[in-house]
């Protein structure tokens, strides 16, 4: 599913207009990143965890020419599911 065909059925569920569904899924999307940016995390009970996780800094190899690159450290973005998720796809 991708961005369009979740805004067409969140707009049948929730029987709103595709305009006023396009603006919803867009304000959750920019609530959760602007929380992740600030360091914070956003926990939805039965659904899952947004989290960010610091990566350190390590070196790598270019697949070309064998040569040590130095990878930068870097705050990752994570999601893990909850329970309620998980019961629903198994």
């Amino acid at each position: 599913m991708n961005k369009n065909e979740l805004v067409s059925a969140v707009a049948e569920a929730a029987k709103m207009s595709k305009g006023d569904a396009a603006t919803a899924v867009d304000a959750i999307f920019d609530v959760i990143t602007k929380e992740l940016k600030s360091g914070g995390d956003v926990r939805l009970v039965g659904f899952g965890n947004f989290t960010v996780t610091k990566r350190e800094a390590s070196m790598g190899r270019n697949i070309r020419t064998g040569e040590p690159v130095k990878i930068a450290a870097r705050n990752v973005p994570k999601f893990a599911a909850g329970k309620g998720l998980k019961d629903a796809v198994n």
